[in-house]
């Protein structure tokens, strides 16, 4: 079957701008009604629907053509350019409003399908085109961004190819979101039980207690310094002026990494000469990791790879004595604590002695091998489908490219 050429502006049927910034104020916000989109709904493919603010529905009601529905296409004009998701027919809510960074447009049904689009601009080529009239001075922005986005040309097949090509790619979305959706509930299950026992105590209420640092706790267990159950590891960058410190084969991430839920890939590579004439340390998969300044601050994850890190973020290692399964929970819980210790003018961070010096209660090992016998196979699915979407993702990645060019026949 052929693939005809469009510009944008033939398969828009309705296409508009966000809200000015003045018509939609922190003021206007409310704790519930119709939800406003911002960049974190905007990653990946389909809409995010982690986390939102809210107007009323009087107010979405005024910003009129504002309002975002099923089947709409949503892009980022400004900020975090090359964001592009459709709202599904599964969406939680029938209608949004998008934010002053975003544009809104829905396609002729008869031409295109949203997720074909969609796909299309998450190639390296679709990124390319949006992002070609692109302005860096000051906050990174579409240059008249509804109007250079009409004219952009795509290479379009017949709907049938269309609905082909989407329903391969997203079969492997739905994957990789159904294993999102099974480790959500296994880390929500591994906390419950942490909280459990190492919070509320509940299977040791029948126990005598005594009064400590951190109130009262099971006779027989301890409070202590993080620091004394394990080692506290700052990381380091290597010198970017020495090339021979790069583009080696040992794992090296930054702190933005530690925003992710697992870390399975690193940001770069280091050499061997990088590691030996730097700071950074290589720390072993299973390390809990912690942003410890920027934007990631207080952004808690596990290494599931052997890696190094930057300055930024301090690792936690394991022991015989600390696995990684009460770790990773003990600083997760008390995260809020070491968020109130945080120093600095401009830029805030948490000190690695805050980290060490961290009180915690700490019970007789019996009871922590028994935990662990409890959640090791928990932490252990997760990893397990976490890797497995790191492989479907690669899959995707490169099916991608060669089915919207036409390269694989349907």
């Amino acid at each position: 079957m052929k693939w005809a050429t469009y510009t944008m502006q033939e398969l828009i049927n309705e296409i508009s701008m966000g809200p000015f910034g003045s018509d939609i104020k922190k003021s206007v916000y409310t704790n519930s009604g119709v939800p406003v989109l911002n960049g974190s709904n905007l990653q990946g493919f389909t809409l995010k629907e982690n986390t939102f603010g809210y107007v009323s529905e009087e107010k979405a009601d005024s910003l009129k053509k504002c309002n975002a529905h099923r089947g709409d296409i949503i892009v980022t004009h400004r900020g975090t350019l090359g964001q592009i998701v459709y709202i599904p027919n599964n969406s939680l809510f029938e209608r949004y409003v998008i934010s002053q960074s975003q544009f809104r447009f829905n396609l002729k049904p008869e031409l295109a399908r949203a997720e074909f689009i969609v796909y299309y601009f998450h190639t390296r080529e679709g990124q390319h085109k949006i992002l070609s009239n692109a302005s860096q001075v000051g906050v990174p922005a579409l240059a008249r961004a509804t109007t250079t986005f009409r004219q952009l040309e795509v290479k379009v097949p017949p709907l049938p190819v269309q609905d082909k090509i989407v329903g391969i790619l997203s079969a492997l979305d739905s994957k990789i979101e159904n294993n999102n959706k099974i480790n959500a509930n296994l880390e929500a299950q591994a906390e419950a039980l942490f909280k459990s026992w190492f919070v509320d105590f509940t299977p040791f209420k029948d126990q005598p207690f005594v009064d400590s640092e951190l109130g009262p706790i099971p006779q027989g267990w301890k409070v202590g310094k993080l620091g004394d159950y394990c080692e506290c590891v700052l990381g380091g960058t290597p010198s970017r002026s020495e090339s021979s410190y790069w583009n080696g084969d040992i794992a090296w991430i930054n702190s933005g990494e530690v925003n992710k839920f697992r870390i399975c890939t690193p940001s770069e590579f280091i050499t061997s000469k990088g590691l030996d004439n730097s700071s950074t340390k290589l720390l072993p998969k299973k390390t809990t990791v912690l942003a410890i300044t920027g934007a990631t601050l207080g952004q808690i994850s596990i290494l599931e790879i052997d890696s190094c890190a930057n300055q930024s973020v301090i690792g936690i290692k394991q022991n015989d004595n600390m696995p990684y399964e009460f770790i990773y929970p003990t600083v997760k819980v008390n995260i809020k604590r070491l968020l109130n210790l945080q120093t600095g003018g401009a830029q805030q961070h948490i000190n690695k002695n805050n980290v060490q010096n961290l009180f915690i209660v700490y019970p007789p090992k019996f009871i922590l091998q028994k935990y662990k016998e409890h959640t090791k196979c928990i932490y252990s699915k997760i990893s397990t489908l976490c890797f497995e979407n790191q492989r479907l993702a690669a899959l995707r990645d490169t099916l991608l490219p060669k089915l919207m060019s036409g390269e694989i026949k349907l």
